[in-house]
Parts: C-alpha cells; structure tokens; sequence
C-alpha cells in the first residue's frame, strides 16, 4: 500500500534563522502586523475562481505518489533541500481531478503556479491543510508574543537591577565621601594636635635651655660667693680651733677633776653602805636572840622555791647590794643620770622607730664615762620595769608596750650584758614569782606587816594596797619578763632567753603550790611566752599543758574562792582553746619589723 505524502508550496528554506536579535524579531513582527492589517479578512473555504467570472485556468493541484515507506520518507525530509524538494516534485505522477483539466508544460513542471481562469472544485484535504496552515501560523505568532512578553520582562528586570546598582552604587559612593570627609576632618585634628604638641614641646625645651643657662649663671655666681664664703669660713674656723684646743684643755682638767671627786664619793657612799649593811646585820642577830617571838613569826612562813633560783636570786640581791649604793636616785650626783633614763623610757612606745631611738639612747647612756656603770645598769632596770606603775596595766595595748619593752632590754643587754643581771634582780625584788618563789604563812600570827612587804605588796600612807590590785601588778610584772624572755633577734644572742623560760616554768610547776596568785602569774607568763615555748618545745611544752591540766588546775579548784574561781577560768580556757597556737597580740608586727628592717 502506498502513502501519500503533503506538503506546503512554501519551500524550507524560508524558515526563521534561529540566530535572530531582537531587533530583528521587533522588526519581523511589526512588518507582520502590517501586512495582516492590510490584507482583508478571508474565509477559510474560498470559493473556485470560475465563480468570480475569472476564465484563466489554475494548475490543478499536485500530489506525489512514492513507493517509499514512512521512515524513508522521514529522512528524506530531514536531509533533502530546497533544490531535491524540486526534483521529487518532477518526479513524481500528476493527477487532475475529472472536471479539471491538466498541462504538461515546463511551466507547471518548474513549479511554476498559473492562477486558474476556470472556477476549481477544493476538496475537504485542501481545506484541512489551510486551516492547519492558520493554526500553525497563529500558534507561531503566540509563541513569538510570549517569547517576546518574556524578553521584555526580563529587560524590565535587567533594567530595575540596574537602577538599583546605580542607586547602591551612588549610595556607597556618597558613604565613601562621608567617610573620606570624616577621615579628613580627623586627620586634620590630629595634624593640629601633633602640631600643638611639638610647638609645645619646643617651648618647652627652649624654656629648659633658659632655665639651664639662668642656673648656669646663678651657680657661677654662688661659686664665686661660696668661694669668698670658704675663705672667711676657713680664717675663722682657724681661729675657733685654737679657743677650742685651749678651751678642751681646760675642759680635761675640769673633767679630770671632776672624775677623780666622783670616785672619791662612791668610794666613800660605797663603804658607807657596807657598814650601814654590817650594823643591819648586827641589830638583826641582836635583836633575834633578844626576841623569840619573831623569831618564831620568820619561822612560820615557808618558803617554796628550787634551790638553784633562790641561790641566783642571793647571788644578784647581793651584787646589787655591793654595787650600788642605797638612796641613789635622790643622790644629787646621778639625779641626772636617772632622770636622762627615765626621760628616755617615758617615751617608749610599740614601735620600729620607736624602739630604735630609745635603745640608741639608753645604750649611749649606760656607755657613758661620767656615771659609774654598776649605778647606770641599776637605774635602768629601775626604770624599765617601773613602767608598769606608770602605764594603765589593764588596757589591751599593755601587750603591745611589754613585747617592746622586751626588744629594747635585749638590745641594751646585748651591748651592755652586765645591765641583764641588775634587771634580773630588779625583777625579783618588785614580785617573787619571777625568781620563781613562793611565801606561805603558815599561821594567822605570821600574816604581819612583815610578811606583805616580803610577797611584794605596795605600801602607801600606812595602808597595803588591796589583794585586787596586788595580782594585777604581779600579772603586769610577769608579763613583762615573759616578754623579755621570748624575744628573739636574728644575730642578737640573748642572755637570758627562752632557755631560761623553760626552766623558769618547770621550777614554778615543780615546787610552786596551787594559789591564787601562782595561778595568775603561770596564766600572764603562758599568755605571752606560750607561743615561743610551743614553736621551740613542741611535744615537751604539750606535757607541761598536761602537768597543769591533770594536777594544777585540781589542786587550785579544791580552794574555791571567788578569785580563784577566776583563774580556774583563764587556765581552763587557754587550754581549752588552744591559745598557745596563736601569736599574741603586738608581737608578731613588732618582732617583722625589727628582725627585717632593724637588723636583716
């Protein structure tokens, strides 16, 4: 079975080139539009040209008959030209419809298309193939209007971008101006300030230059002066040498004097006092074989106290005795000396500079060649540990004052070693309890006048000062040698240091009695030297805390009274709380000090 294939007059060679600009497609569509608008309007069946009288007769139409298959004719169309299509129109058998007639000129075989001058019959295939003509024609122009609807939406778009560039653009141009203007004005600020400084700076070296050549000048002038000055200074001091050598002469032989009058009085008040202690002795053995009674009252009071303290304490009353003679501070001779040292001491106070200045100025005291050392020694422990008496004893700041205390006396004993027995034995004469001693009456009869004076109570207008009063000064007094005691100096040896404390404790718990007042002065000296014998000690001080708390504190409790009911308290509460683990206060800030600044 054969196929028939149709195709359009117009040749493919007349297709839209595919490279087409835009303008060219505007230009195609606009020419387009005018011709439709011109040509007028047909239908789509025409009716045959004879109708309109036309008597010119039209080709018939054509068809091609093939004896090739579809596929054939497929690739047929794909590769064949405008010059083949007129090959295969030649080729190919001509029908003519009945009632039409055919030619076989050259013309209608070139493709050459003669309209007809006789009406023609169309049949239902020509009409198809116009309409499908129409169709592909409008389809085509909707596409090119859809084409050319997207192209202008997108050069609206490109066109709206690029505005919007422009305007960023112009935007970030007027910012960088900004900027630029803001950088300007800074810079310029800062060109006026670097320019301000320098200028400043030139004033001011050149103000310096003018004030190094004014100095200049004025130094010249102050050397050529001093010059002048020294020459004058010289001729005088010339002259002043010479009154001085004669004047220093005068003063040796005065002095010299002077010294040897001094050695005849202390010789003299010396063995005055000798004998004045022999005619003692004397009326003391007289009047004892002449009265039994007292007698019989010194035998009543019992001495408690280690051998070895009560051979040192006759060993320092007896030097002092030897020594110095009674009634030396209202000797006019060292009235002076005393009141120099206690000028001196008055004016301690719980300070580095302090302590500094008033231990310069004892020791360059007790050096000194116009009063006997022996008598300075003894003023000076009078002194120092009369400051108990002359400071509030109850004030907390009495700590701080004590532990100063103690730096000075071993500083001062330190260059003057013999002055630490006269306070040794100052100290034992103002309160028993730092030998360590102890008196017990052991009747009413021997509780006398005698007995009071021989524990250390004050005596006033005839009356003895109250019990009350009497432990606070025994607190104070030991306090104050316990401070002495503990304090230590780097590269000061100590005469009299904690070694010495050791013993002092365990003499007092070995022979001591429980009381009132022994219970007060073991309270005052652990209160300030615990710390130091616990650091130094350590497992050995922790049994002499056990001693106190297995047997002292017991035997104290069996007395009960209201005052030792108050020293129960202060012992237990040491113990208990653990105070000989903390510094006491004033020590720690006074020994920093004087042990980095004073002697490191």
């Amino acid at each position: 079975m054969g196929f028939e294939r149709v195709e359009l007059r117009c040749p493919r060679d007349l297709d839209p080139r595919p490279s087409w600009t835009l303008g060219d497609v505007l230009a195609e569509l606009d020419a387009l539009d005018a011709t439709r608008r011109a040509a007028p309007p047909t239908p789509l069946k025409q009716p045959p040209h004879w109708v309109n009288g036309v008597g010119t007769r039209e080709k018939a139409f054509v068809m091609r008959v093939d004896g090739y298959d579809e596929d054939d004719l497929e690739d047929e169309d794909d590769g064949t030209s405008a010059g083949k299509s007129r090959a295969l129109m030649a080729k190919g058998a001509r029908f003519s419809c009945n009632d039409l007639q055919s030619s076989d000129s050259e013309d209608e075989l070139d493709g050459q298309v003669t309209p007809y001058n006789l009406m023609e019959k169309r049949d239902l295939a020509k009409s198809i193939l116009l309409e499908l003509e129409s169709e592909h024609h409008l389809k085509v122009q909707e596409e090119v209007r859809s084409k050319l609807a997207l192209l202008e939406v997108c050069h609206q778009n490109e066109i709206h971008r690029t505005i919007s560039a422009f305007a960023r653009l112009q935007k970030y141009a007027e910012s960088r101006k900004e900027i630029d203007r803001r950088l300007d004005v800074h810079f310029q600020r800062r060109m006026a300030e670097v320019l301000d400084k320098h200028l400043s700076m030139v004033q001011r070296d050149h103000e310096q230059k003018s004030q190094i050549v004014e100095r200049r000048i004025r130094d010249d002038a102050a050397l050529e002066e001093a010059k002048r000055k020294e020459q004058a200074v010289k001729e005088e001091k010339l002259r002043q040498e010479r009154a001085q050598q004669e004047a220093e002469a005068r003063q040796k032989e005065a002095a010299k004097l002077a010294a040897e009058a001094r050695k005849t009085a202390f010789e003299a008040a010396k063995k005055e006092a000798a004998e004045k202690q022999a005619a003692k002795l004397r009326d003391a053995a007289a009047t004892s074989q002449s009265s039994p009674d007292l007698q019989n009252n010194i035998a009543d009071i019992k001495v408690f106290g280690v051998k070895y303290a009560l051979e040192a304490e006759s060993r320092r009353y007896a030097l002092v005795q030897n020594q110095v003679p009674e009634n030396i501070h209202h000797n006019k001779e060292f009235s002076k000396y005393d009141r120099q040292i206690a000028k001196s001491i008055s004016k301690l106070m719980p300070t580095t500079d302090s302590v500094r200045a008033r231990a310069s100025e004892l020791i360059k005291a007790l050096d000194g060649q116009d009063c006997p050392r022996p008598i300075s020694c003894c003023l000076f422990a009078n002194k120092i540990i009369s400051i108990v008496k002359s400071r509030n004893t109850k004030d907390r700041t009495f700590g701080n004052l004590a532990f100063a205390c103690g730096y000075v006396m071993l500083l001062v004993t330190n260059q003057v070693p013999d002055a630490m027995d006269y306070l040794l034995a100052e100290f034992n004469r103002v309160c028993i309890y730092t030998v360590p001693k102890h008196l017990h009456a052991l009747n009413a009869e021997a509780r006398n006048r005698d007995y009071y004076r021989l524990i250390g109570y004050q005596e006033e207008n005839g009356q003895f000062e109250s019990t009350e009063s009497y432990l606070t000064y025994v607190v104070a007094y030991v306090k104050l040698y316990a401070a002495m005691i503990q304090t230590e100096i780097k590269g000061v040896r100590h005469p009299h240091g904690l070694a010495e404390g050791w013993k002092w404790l365990a003499m007092f718990l070995n022979s001591l009695p429980a009381t009132t007042a022994t219970a007060c002065a073991l309270h005052a000296f652990l209160k300030m030297a615990g710390f130091a014998l616990h650091k130094k000690y350590g497992s050995q001080f922790m049994k002499i805390l056990y001693v106190i708390s297995r047997y002292f504190l017991p035997a104290l409790k069996e007395q009960g009274n209201k005052m030792q009911a108050e020293a129960v308290n202060n012992l237990q509460n040491y113990l208990n709380d653990k105070i000989y683990l903390e510094e006491p206060e004033g020590q720690y800030l006074v020994q920093q000090l004087l042990s980095k600044e004073l002697f490191m």
